[in-house]
């Protein structure tokens, strides 16, 4: 039996492209730009994605989707709570619609979320990026995306939407816990590293957000941005040049973001002038979700989809997500003359390219591998996040040596511990916004934990096994009820130590206090949670201050008050167990500062990379910007 051409694998990847692009019509060509996500109904009016709730309705259904073909499947594991063995079909009933409504039977390529793990049910929950910039360790972060990759493949997943390059410019801002920091360069040596150990796994790493994102107006997500050239290639498009140039990624998403008037998503000279010819970029260009539409819709640069498909497509972008709204457009564009011919086959030829070397155009393709169970949180990746969460926990203050706490055997440890505060009572604190918990259960009216998520009790209990340990609240993450901070103050003064943990908890649009869309006003302690720890404090009972947040906050009210200052950036499923070990000495607090905590609730700008005045006043400004504690420079 004779193959078509380019299923055979004794040909080049360029010859076996070449001539599957020869034979497709320009629908198919426009469809393989194109992509579909099959998501269920959650009840929530923003969704997972900004305006989701727009798109919604008069969609096409996936099987008219499928139709003539399709580039990308969009997050079959990352949208609903199936077990891996259910995912795995799921996905493999979802690749036969796409081979069978392709002429050519071309399956479609599987993106995911990869932030903090891959973003599906019972998978493991890494800490988050800015957890993983206080390790200073590129070997870390590398192993553990190189196990994020084989997972991901294990399950037929094929690009990962990960990782986030922005460098952190406005502590405000509510997406920093998916960055690295505020330093360009550990950044770009840490997001080179995750992508070669995700590659190395054969799967396609996604640089975002491309470019300029974090650096909005006010700190607010979708923002406008105003920066200069010059700050724009010596502070935002370092990193991205270090992992197209040094990681040789695959895949590179626009940002947002509009620059000076420009959006990323219509900037040719950002997507092909700089990023394909400068800096030699080969790959895939992805849009961030809808982004082509939001041309018009968001930016009203173009008068409608037809016109934001032609300028997105034109600028260098290749691949429409998370579903085909706009590229549909494109056969007409090209057939009225509006859209040359090449420009389509140009892109068409990179997510060809793609996958062929994937293996999805080999005779033997599955969508997924089988096996009589699928384990996405096995003993090894515990390990590896225990160990993560070790190095990513940082000793920010113990001024009379507090810290760390003898064992109970040693006689050190104190009898009694009072544990307070929101992030002691919920484990989910510990994980980012882009964990499954967070964005999938978290919106489900039945909503638990994905992976198993000790609490800081019951770390606490084990690493100190005879002190007796009360577990307060005392208020919640956002809410503005004070009614439980007097029986916090009642555990406090009974008991020989309080380990007091604030912070936040990671969501969506608002449903946070930290995460996509969960931007503040203010570097206050969100909620109550600053009274509670000034009743606290009040006390005189020796306090220990946890902070487990996504982006820093203002801790001026407290330096000097508190026996020791603890801080951790949500560090994943076995968080609660590092805290433990770094009270009681079992672990070292090795993490350094990969972005800056302020002093006060305001005195932006707060990261280090400004000008001279931004941090010298000399009486001339009666605020004082500078940092309680700074980036780790050594």
């Amino acid at each position: 039996m004779t193959i078509p051409s380019w299923n055979d694998r004794s040909r080049s990847t360029e010859q076996r492209v070449e001539a599957l692009l020869a034979e497709l019509s320009l629908e198919e060509k426009a469809a393989q730009l194109g992509s579909y996500w099959k998501r269920p109904t959650l009840g929530d009016a923003e969704g997972f994605a900004p305006m989701q709730s727009t798109f919604d309705e008069g969609r096409d259904p996936f099987e008219a989707a499928v139709d003539g073909g399709l580039g990308h499947l969009t997050r079959p594991y990352g949208s609903a709570p199936l077990e891996p063995e259910e995912g795995v079909e799921n996905l493999r009933a979802m690749q036969q619609a796409v081979v069978a409504g392709s002429p050519h039977g071309i399956p479609a390529l599987v993106h995911e979320e990869c932030l903090t793990g891959i973003m599906a049910h019972g998978a493991t929950t890494y800490p988050a990026a800015i957890a993983w910039g206080v390790s200073f360790d590129p070997e870390l972060i590398g192993e553990m995306a190189q196990r994020i990759g084989a997972d991901m493949r294990g399950i037929g997943a094929h690009m990962g939407l990960s990782p986030v390059l922005d460098i952190v410019r406005d502590y405000r801002w509510g997406r920093i816990e998916e960055t690295m920091g505020e330093d360009p360069y550990l950044t770009g040596v840490l997001a080179t590293e995750y992508v070669r150990g995700l590659q190395s796994s054969g799967v396609i790493a996604t640089l975002k957000h491309f470019a300029g994102h974090a650096a909005s107006r006010a700190g607010r997500n979708h923002a406008p941005v105003s920066i200069g050239m010059r700050e724009l290639h010596d502070i935002d498009l370092v990193p991205f040049e270090m992992a197209v140039r040094h990681g040789e990624v695959g895949s590179v998403m626009n940002s947002y973001a509009d620059l000076d008037g420009t959006p990323p998503a219509a900037s040719h000279w950002l997507l092909t002038e700089l990023l394909r010819d400068a800096w030699g970029f080969d790959g895939t260009v992805v849009a961030d979700y809808w982004a082509v539409s939001f041309l018009e819709s968001m930016h009203r640069v173009v008068e409608d989809d037809r016109g934001a498909a032609i300028a997105a497509l034109s600028a260098g972008l290749d691949i429409e997500l998370p579903e085909t709204t706009a590229y549909p457009h494109l056969v007409a564009a090209v057939r009225d003359g509006d859209l040359d011919e090449q420009v389509l086959d140009t892109a068409v030829r990179r997510i060809l390219r793609q996958k062929v070397e994937l293996g999805l155009l080999d005779p033997e393709f599955d969508a997924a591998a089988t096996g009589e169970a699928i384990d996405l949180d096995p003993a090894e990746n515990r390990a590896l996040a225990k160990r993560m969460a070790e190095e990513s926990i940082i000793l920010l203050d113990n001024p009379h040596g507090a810290l760390p706490l003898a064992a109970p055997a040693d006689g050190g440890a104190p009898a009694s511990i009072a544990l307070i505060g929101p992030a002691a009572v919920q484990p989910r604190s510990f994980l980012g916004c882009y964990s499954f918990t967070n964005h999938v259960l978290s919106r489900l009216e039945d909503n638990g934990s994905s992976v198993d998520v000790p609490t800081l009790t019951d770390a606490l209990t084990q690493e100190f096994p005879q002190s007796s340990i009360t577990t307060v609240g005392g208020t919640g993450f956002s809410d503005d009820d004070t009614s439980g901070i007097a029986e916090a103050v009642a555990a406090a003064e009974a008991a020989e130590l309080a380990v007091l943990a604030v912070g936040d908890i990671a969501g969506l649009f608002g449903a946070g206090t930290s995460g996509e869309g969960c931007d503040v006003e203010s570097l206050q302690l969100p909620g109550v949670q600053h009274e509670l720890v000034e009743a606290v404090l009040a006390t005189g009972t020796p306090v220990v201050l946890v902070l487990v947040t996504g982006r820093p906050y203002s801790l001026g009210a407290y330096a000097g008050r508190a026996q020791a200052i603890i801080q951790a950036f949500m560090p994943g499923e076995e968080g609660a167990s590092a805290i433990a070990g770094v009270l009681s000495g079992r672990v070292n607090p090795s993490g350094r500062l990969p972005i800056g905590i302020p002093n006060g609730v305001g005195g932006q700008p707060g990261t280090y990379l400004a000008p001279v005045l931004a941090w010298v006043s000399d009486g001339i400004s009666n605020l004082d910007p500078k940092p309680l504690f700074p980036l780790a420079t050594d």
